[in-house]
């Protein structure tokens, strides 16, 4: 018999209905899991007494023969970028140490109304600036995978949303809230070998979700396989008045019209995406990749998409712009930290507050961002870089006119190791190299789990589509998935 704990969304949801289990018994199981897992620093906030209570408020609707939501009597883990109301949330940051939001982000609170209870939440990189989840004001998150080398040194579990990763990898949650503005949601699912989803900006309000950049960040679903992710994003999405980016269209049945058939498909590959110095076997799992969708009935295409080279360069300009003016708001007269040395006056706070709120990656997009918005520079930075989205967009809607999704790996690199690229930021964002121009065109995209790498790590890969077309996304990461039989998930040490 499976354990609870190895079963996913769709498990958890099928096996309450038959009564092989009550929602109680999977809330304390996963619960016990969290309370186990301090090891891994995943959780900054458990909150076990919200698990049970939302498990018993189904198995009271249940026993009462009421319909019962999509998500109804999964524990999940929520990243501690989503505001929860009545409990702490921090951006895994120290300006905002002790902050307990009055209200609830839209996406938690759609969860919970289809639901879902919640486990804690979830270390991530301050603010969700980064690509290891080293720079958390709380520590490390640890990746539960290890190399089979003979080494235990501790693994990345990538970032930003590292800790979602590592709870749904590790077994700990059955699924995780993730958000991604350039990556953060599907290159720590191809780290950990799990799937995650970005799915279409607007999608999912931004409503109550901590800001990093506003024109890219979007919540989606990171869970153990595709079924799942369709579920939850089912159960996240949908039109909020209170986001003025949100899409106002009904949400799509994205479960029911799962089809891995992909006879008639055109899949491009795009030849800008094989960077120099690609490493063999992230090559090997590629044509691994193309190998699976033709045999689901694709046609495999070549495609160009020229300005690829240009998306870092924009996006490291975009992002910390829109981050320098996001993160104005955290001065330490509201809320948060306040640093208030003896006889300072209002602008020695602010400099203190922030000085010793921020962290290094922090403060460093901070000042980027705020460089390029600056008089003189705004026109040869932050204008150049909205022109370069404008024609990285464009060559998407090129692409879409010879195929109808793009198959690319999802990270450079399988996981490494803690404290191996942290001295180099520019090592550290080549991470985001295939994940960041899906994200500057706001398209949907996600990262499916199709291999091991010569020392048992996991490689994703990824599939992008048009926007709106989430269906035709995950029917292809389900065709990757049936084929590429990823059962591996790590050996628990913790």
């Amino acid at each position: 018999m499976t354990e609870i704990y190895d079963l996913g969304i769709a498990g958890i949801r099928s096996g309450i209905a038959d009564g092989d289990f009550t929602a109680r018994e999977v809330a304390e199981t996963f619960n016990a899991r969290v309370s186990a897992a301090k090891p891994l620093n995943a959780f900054l906030v458990e909150t076990p007494e919200h698990a049970l209570a939302a498990a018993d408020a189904t198995d009271k609707a249940r026993a009462a023969g009421e319909t019962l939501g999509k998500m109804a009597g999964v524990p999940i883990g929520m990243k501690d970028l989503f505001c929860t109301q009545g409990v702490e949330t921090t951006a895994a940051s120290g300006i905002l140490k002790g902050f307990v939001p009055q209200y609830e982000s839209t996406v938690s609170a759609n969860l919970f109304q289809a639901g879902a209870g919640m486990l804690g939440k979830l270390n991530l990189d301050q603010f969700a600036m980064g690509s290891s989840n080293e720079t958390s004001a709380f520590g490390n998150v640890i990746s539960p995978w290890r190399r089979n080398d003979g080494g235990n040194s501790d693994l990345t579990p990538g970032g930003s949303s590292g800790g979602s990763a590592a709870v749904v990898s590790g077994r700990i949650a059955p699924a995780a809230t993730g958000t991604d503005t350039g990556g953060s949601i599907r290159q720590p699912a191809a780290f950990t070998g799990i799937t995650g989803f970005k799915p279409t900006y607007g999608r999912c309000s931004r409503w109550g979700t901590i800001a990093f950049a506003s024109s890219l960040d979007q919540a989606g679903p990171m869970a153990h396989d595709v079924r799942d992710c369709a579920i939850m994003l089912e159960a996240m999405a949908g039109f909020d008045a209170k986001d003025s980016t949100s899409l106002d269209l009904p949400v799509p049945d994205w479960e029911a019209a799962l089809n891995s058939n992909l006879a008639g498909k055109k899949i491009g590959i795009p030849k800008e995406y094989r960077v120099e110095n690609m490493p063999a076997e992230i090559d090997a799992l590629w044509q691994k990749g193309i190998e699976m969708l033709k045999d689901a009935g694709a046609h495999i295409v070549d495609v160009s998409l020229p300005h690829t080279k240009y998306a870092l360069p924009a996006y490291y300009i975009i992002a910390p712009a829109e981050a320098s003016s996001n993160l104005s708001r955290y001065d330490g007269v509201r809320y948060g930290l306040r640093d208030l040395p003896d006889g300072a006056g209002l602008q020695d706070m602010y400099a203190a507050t922030r000085e010793a709120g921020f962290g290094p990656e922090v403060k460093r997009r901070i000042m980027i961002g705020t460089y390029v918005l600056s008089a003189g520079y705004y026109d040869a930075y932050y204008t150049q870089a909205q022109k370069v989205r404008t024609l990285i967009s464009q060559d998407f809607d090129k692409a879409w006119k010879s195929c109808d999704l793009l198959l690319a790996p999802t990270a450079p690199s399988a996981a490494f190791g803690l404290g191996e690229k942290m001295d180099d930021p520019l090592a550290m964002y080549l991470n985001d190299v295939f994940t960041v121009p899906s994200s500057l065109a706001g398209l949907p995209a996600m990262s499916v789990p199709a291999g091991l790498d010569g020392k048992g790590l996991p490689l994703g890969l990824q599939i992008i589509g048009k926007a709106l077309d989430e269906q035709s996304v995950f029917n292809a990461g389900l065709a990757i998935e049936e084929r590429a039989g990823f059962v591996a998930k790590p050996e628990q040490w913790w």
